[in-house]
């Protein structure tokens, strides 16, 4: 049931996307962090030490809870019925993935940039970066595009892969828990320095294994899509280090390596400016077409890793019997 609600769901989220009129379980994830920040924050001390333990209580109650209810779902409704089970676990591993909505995010701001609408282009970039998109040049909207389509490539699509093929379904929205979790309070600044440290140090576990992954399946997919793969191998190897968290950078040196670009560089967040390193050498400047060509790596990458995960649960299932 895993392998084909995994493949399944893979497929449909090619297909569909996620549709505005379906509701998300990221957008009640976010909702249910929210309501815990206010509550722990209203029941504990604003010291240190109470926004710590703070942190850490809410990092070990929305991953168990989501276990619990997602699981305890998926159990249910393979009791009713299997087709009942088949269908959640289904609904849930299209859910957990996000390969087509970046995609088509990234591709608006493509758009954008050709028709030589910069404001719209930083408007439309702003919905898919973290960082302050209001005073980017043409050049900065589109390493912010092509960067969020590469390190998205781990967080949205090899990552969760990797979970729905360990444990179905229930597993890999323990991951988007913890992945929503560290995107909402996982930050290094006055108010989350923190409350958010569990948090991120838990997403950078959650990620260790599977953004290496990633980066190796991207390299692969930019030599199938004829790119640089040798190139994007050797930046990885030399810049997959060049981030303030151990995962990001591992895809992001592999595109950079691929493109023959540099991306990464000093970002402002939250009217602050950051000095972060440089990843990848500056053959050429970065150009609208190299969101288009990211985009291309991202959908053969996503293949390879269905394919291979597949495949690998596949001979651990053979193997077992």
């Amino acid at each position: 049931m895993i392998l084909l609600a995994a493949a399944t769901g893979f497929l449909l989220d090619l297909l569909l996307g996620d549709p505005n009129w379906m509701p998300h379980p990221v957008v009640w994830m976010g909702k249910a962090i929210g309501r815990l920040e206010g509550f722990l924050r209203k029941i504990l001390p604003e010291t240190e030490k109470g926004q710590f333990w703070g942190g850490v209580i809410l990092a070990e109650v929305l991953p168990l809870g989501t276990a619990v209810f997602f699981g305890g779902l998926c159990l249910l409704g393979a009791w009713l019925h299997p087709a009942a089970g088949f269908f959640l676990q289904t609904l849930w591993c299209w859910q957990a993935l996000a390969l087509k909505g970046l995609a088509a995010e990234s591709e608006n701001v493509r758009r954008e940039l050709e028709k030589k609408d910069l404001p719209a282009a930083r408007k439309a970039v702003s919905r898919i970066v973290g960082r302050d998109t209001q005073s980017l040049t043409e050049e900065g909207v589109t390493k912010a595009a092509v960067e969020t389509v590469a390190e998205n490539f781990s967080d949205g699509v090899a990552a969760p892969l990797c979970y729905m093929l360990v444990g179905g379904a229930p597993l890999a929205m323990v991951y988007k828990s913890i992945n929503t979790m560290d995107s909402m309070v996982g930050y290094r600044n006055e108010r989350y320095l923190y409350f958010g440290r569990a948090a991120a140090r838990l997403d950078d576990a959650a990620n260790f294994l599977p953004s290496r992954l990633a980066a190796l399946l991207w390299i692969a997919g930019a030599a199938l899509a004829g790119f640089d793969g040798k190139n994007a191998w050797r930046i990885w190897r030399r810049d997959r280090r060049n981030h303030a968290s151990p995962n990001s950078a591992q895809t992001e040196a592999a595109c950079a390596g691929a493109l023959g670009t540099r991306l990464a560089g000093p970002a402002s967040y939250f009217g602050k400016r950051y000095d972060k390193p440089y990843i990848g050498d500056a053959f050429r400047q970065s150009e609208p077409e190299d969101i288009r060509r990211a985009n291309r790596m991202l959908y053969i990458s996503g293949w390879l890793a269905l394919g291979l995960g597949l495949l690998a649960r596949g001979c651990v299932i053979w193997l077992w019997r």
